[in-house]
C-alpha cells in the first residue's frame, strides 16, 4: 500500500515517542483514534515494520498492539534523523523516590520480626483434640471412575 511520506512520518514519530502503538481492527475507519491518519495506513505501516522484525505485534479482542523492538528503535532513529540521546518513553527508566529506612518493631537482635498473634488466630491453630496421628482419610470416587484398589 502506498502511504504518503507525511502520514508515514506522523505514524513513525508517534511510535518512536511512545515506544508502543495501538490500532483497532477497523480497516474502514476514516482516521486512527490518536493520529490524524487513516486507520488502514497505520495498520499497514505497522505490518510492514513487523515483517522486517522492527515491531512485535499482539492481536487481542479486535485490537492490534505494537511494541517497538531494539532494532526498530535504531531503524526509526535513523529514519527520523534523531540523536542517540532521544529514546522512546517505554525505554526510559522511571525515577523512583528513595524509600525512607524504617525499623520494624522487634527486628533487632533476635533476627526476625516478632508478630503479635491476632485475637482468633491462636485458638484456631492450637485446637485440642484434633484428628488422631494414625488418621488416614479414604476418598472414594475421586478421579474418573471407580475407587482405586
Amino acid at each position: 500500500m502506498i502511504i504518503s511520506k507525511k502520514n508515514r512520518r506522523i505514524i513513525y514519530e508517534n511510535l518512536f515517542k511512545e515506544g508502543v502503538l495501538v490500532a483497532k481492527k477497523d480497516f474502514n475507519a476514516p482516521k486512527h483514534e490518536d493520529l490524524e491518519v487513516p486507520n488502514l495506513e497505520v495498520i499497514k505501516a505497522m505490518q510492514s515494520l513487523t515483517s522486517k522484525g522492527l515491531v512485535k505485534t499482539q492481536f487481542s479482542w479486535q485490537w492490534y498492539y505494537y511494541v517497538l523492538t531494539p532494532e526498530g528503535v535504531d531503524y526509526l532513529r535513523e529514519w527520523l534523523h534523531l540523536p542517540t540521546e532521544i529514546v522512546p518513553a517505554t525505554h526510559k527508566r522511571a525515577a523512583r523516590a528513595p524509600r525512607p529506612a524504617t525499623v520494624r518493631p522487634g527486628a533487632g537482635e533476635g533476627g526476625g520480626a516478632y508478630r503479635a498473634p491476632r485475637g482468633d488466630q491462636e485458638g484456631y491453630r492450637r485446637k485440642e483434640g484434633g484428628a488422631p496421628g494414625d488418621f488416614r482419610p479414604q476418598f472414594a470416587g475421586v478421579g474418573r471412575g471407580a475407587p482405586r484398589e
